[in-house]
């Protein structure tokens, strides 16, 4: 064998040696690049079937998510569960938000170690069980219906698999799009809106349940036949606790916890808490105020992977920055009660295109400045930021107006806080974008593997995309 030989398989030895002590293993050569123009079956899979399989996993876990919302203000006015005051219906629709927003932390990671083509068909095959609990047990009790509700949250960590899976498969100059895309999965909330309460009253009452439980049944069998984990995907060996606390520590996390907890957490609040907003405040009926919460959920649906796309091509701070600016003025002119007839569903749907944009533009974000390897970690806890942030603002609204009658407060306390986040994105958020984009001279910024992870020479190798993220 010659020396070029013998120098060559030494080297392989000594970075399979680092890898292993590092508590990485990988579970297949990494490609230079996966090109997102063309099938890589030769590679385990096409880009674009596994990121059409990951929405529409999103999407029917959080149409699963979603199934108590609609049902929190029928339950009130019919008297089903008896005598229900605004913050019952608050808690009720807002304890699967919670669970399934805490939870992202550890599926995130869990993500990172076991992949999306095993936690995918869980997760879905999981909430099976919360659901057919509710149609057949937990309908006639408030209290069994909180029960079913706090498992009912898994759903909601759907979102947490699907990022890094989605991230995995894209290189850097597609991930915002890419996301954005996966992102508008969550419209699953939308089916919810439009279906719950017409199959409830229609046509029986474990009628919602059981078509999602059995559409939940077909997409976890489809998801572990079809999906397939990146190649070259790098895997943990180090324990949750440990990737979890340096997860934590890096800047871009808690900013963009932050970020994500206003744009998401303002879209959920929306969509669990609007129906009940607009027919206490304007006198719709039930299926009027669903349509309505539909038609907002929708629209901030179609611009996620629009501010992807726009974070691709002009940065993600431009696009933050804008979405907050468009919140402040909106939340501000909807907390004087404006007629839907004109300025007040204007205010509304100009709310959903910055929620729904900024939404996508914070994940874009973090895809630039974000080791491939700690995406799932970094994804669950600002997922579980924006669930947070969807899940204060319903009970503090309930707990408002059942003090002041009016639901002003509570949009002014929305158009502040956009207010400061706008600050925050035009100050340190920039910083870090620009501080990880200097590291990496003109290259789509990524933040150094940790040491607990072996540098990824697949997607990420993919080069710049020619945009700063500022």
């Amino acid at each position: 064998m010659s020396m070029r030989g013998l120098a060559t398989g030494a080297t392989s030895v000594r970075m399979e040696s680092a890898m292993i002590s590092e508590g990485t293993t990988m579970t297949a050569p990494p490609p230079e690049s996966i090109s997102a123009d063309r099938p890589t079956r030769e590679l385990g899979g096409s880009p674009w079937l596994m990121l059409a399989m990951a929405t529409l996993g999103f999407g029917v876990n959080f149409w699963a998510w979603a199934l108590i919302s609609p049902l929190g203000p029928l339950f009130r006015d019919t008297g089903t569960l008896g005598s229900l005051s605004e913050s019952d219906v608050a808690l009720l629709v807002a304890v699967p938000v919670i669970v399934g927003s805490l939870g992202r932390i550890v599926v995130g990671a869990l993500t990172d170690r076991f992949g999306g083509r095993v936690m995918f068909p869980i997760i879905s095959g999981v909430t099976i069980v919360p659901i057919l609990f509710i149609a057949f047990v937990a309908l006639d009790s408030y209290v069994l219906l909180l029960v079913g509700g706090f498992f009912l949250g898994i759903a909601g960590t759907a979102f947490a698999v699907g990022v890094p899976f989605v991230n995995s498969w894209f290189p850097p100059e597609r991930r915002g799009l890419a996301i954005g895309i996966f992102g508008a999965g969550m419209g699953g909330t939308a089916i919810s809106a439009l279906t719950t309460v017409k199959l409830f009253t229609n046509v029986g009452s474990e009628a919602p349940f059981l078509i999602t439980a059995g559409v939940l049944a077909l997409y976890a069998i489809a998801a572990w036949l079809l999906l397939r984990d990146a190649p070259g995907r790098t895997t943990p060996t180090t324990s949750l606790g440990s990737r979890l606390a340096t997860n934590a520590t890096l800047p871009i996390t808690w900013q963009a916890c932050v970020l994500y907890a206003v744009a998401f957490g303002g879209y959920v609040a929306f969509s669990v808490y609007l129906p009940a907003y607009l027919m206490t405040a304007h006198g719709l009926t039930p299926a009027d105020a669903a349509n309505r919460m539909a038609g907002f959920v929708v629209v901030a649906v179609i611009m996620r992977p629009v501010g992807g796309w726009l974070s691709d091509r002009f940065g993600s701070i431009p696009v933050l920055a804008t979405g907050y600016g468009v919140v402040v003025a909106c939340a501000a002119l909807s907390a004087g009660t404006p007629p839907l007839d004109g300025v007040g569903t204007v205010a509304f749907l100009a709310m959903a295109v910055a929620l729904g944009s900024g939404s996508g533009a914070t994940f874009a974000l973090i895809a630039q400045v974000t080791d491939p390897s700690r995406v799932g970690g970094v994804t669950g806890l600002v997922g579980a930021a924006g669930g947070l942030g969807g899940f204060v603002p319903p009970l503090l609204m309930g707990y408002v107006y059942g003090q002041t009658d009016s639901y002003a407060i509570g949009l002014w306390l929305l158009s502040i806080t956009a207010a400061l986040t706008l600050v925050l994105t035009l100050t340190l958020v920039r910083r870090t974008a620009r501080t990880h984009r200097a590291s990496n001279g003109h290259a789509v910024p990524a933040a150094p593997a940790p040491p607990d992870v072996a540098p990824n020479h697949g997607t990420e190798s993919s080069g710049p995309t020619g945009k700063d993220a500022t």
